[in-house]
């Protein structure tokens, strides 16, 4: 496994992160427990969930079979970089979501309990709050760095301005601030070339990208279409919007001699500001499968093909629409 700084810190994290949210709703909790003891024994250190995973509204589903797995010992908890998130809805309240101080640090009590820790170690916002302004946020943020209860605070889908003025806020405060963006992005997807990836890597923040592979899309969509195989819908829409590409996209892997999953996932992780793509297995074989991106290198002439299919947008703002 290759490991990273998370963005400009000096923390070291795999190349791969985890994802949970299959955990509970897709995936039974004794495979889960397997998955996450698989992904430790591959040298992923990096595991991230969010309160609201797991499908029942305020029940933390994943972050439970998160935490029991974390309870077993053997040094599971001192092993890995743990990530949760908070924004989502957590109850019928009006508080119950959001990014008031107020549920800051109510939600963190709850993942915290459901987690069976004593602390996060990256505590992100799901959601940019434009109700709440960041002299809260950050001051309940800085709290629980206090109390040891969070160690580093990121961001989750938020807009390339909004992190520039989360950061603007947290040196006022004489603060860290944000250490990470997650965002979605692959190379059917890809908005955050234009002001996102440019100020992370203005602000140090490492990227973590969601859905790198475009909810299977990317992972040889055309092939199980042939095999008889029953996609989701979603799936099955953006096979017919985006046929032509994949075609053209699948032909190049095979090309390749490599699976079109290995492909998008090496993608991304030839981009610097690049941090570790989350891989959210719901088995054994896709987890494995992943790790061979590690190891592929893709040419500038592959590269440049692959903008030639999917194709982004255009380069960086304003040069990207503008002179």
């Amino acid at each position: 496994m290759d490991f990273t700084n998370l963005g400009r810190t000096g923390l070291k994290v795999s190349r791969f992160c985890l994802g949970t949210m299959n955990f509970g709703p897709q995936t039974s909790e004794a495979d889960s427990f397997a998955i996450m003891d698989r992904a430790l024994e591959l040298g992923i250190n990096f595991f991230d969930t969010a309160n609201v995973y797991g499908g029942k509204t305020g029940e933390g589903i994943t972050e439970q079979i998160v935490g029991r797995w974390l309870a077993q010992g053997d040094g599971r908890r001192e092993s890995i970089v743990l990530a949760t998130k908070v924004y989502g809805r957590m109850g019928e309240g009006p508080n119950d979501r959001r990014l008031s101080a107020y549920n800051i640090r109510r939600a963190c009590e709850g993942s915290l309990r459901r987690l069976q820790t004593d602390h996060i170690d990256l505590y992100q916002m799901h959601h940019i709050d434009r109700e709440t302004p960041w002299d809260e946020i950050w001051q309940a943020m800085e709290q629980l760095v206090r109390e040891g209860k969070v160690i580093y605070v990121g961001s989750s889908n938020f807009a390339g301005w909004q992190i520039a003025q989360a950061q603007c806020a947290a040196v006022a405060h004489h603060f860290m601030g944000l250490v990470s963006e997650q965002s979605y992005y692959n190379l059917s997807v890809r908005t955050i070339e234009l002001e996102v990836i440019p100020a992370c890597r203005a602000y140090g923040l490492g990227l973590i990208p969601w859905s790198p592979l475009e909810e299977g899309m990317l992972a040889g969509a055309l092939e199980k279409a042939a095999e008889g195989r029953r996609a989701a819908e979603s799936v099955q829409k953006a096979i017919e919007k985006h046929r032509s590409q994949l075609e053209a996209y699948e032909a190049l892997c095979r090309d390749l001699g490599e699976k079109p999953a290995i492909v998008a996932l090496a993608w991304l992780l030839h981009n610097p500001v690049v941090t570790a793509p989350i891989i959210g297995p719901r088995t054994m074989e896709q987890l494995e499968d992943g790790l061979r991106a590690l190891e592929l290198k893709l040419p500038e002439d592959v590269l440049k093909r692959l903008d030639e299919i999917w194709p982004g947008p255009g380069g960086e703002a304003p040069e990207a629409y503008a002179w």
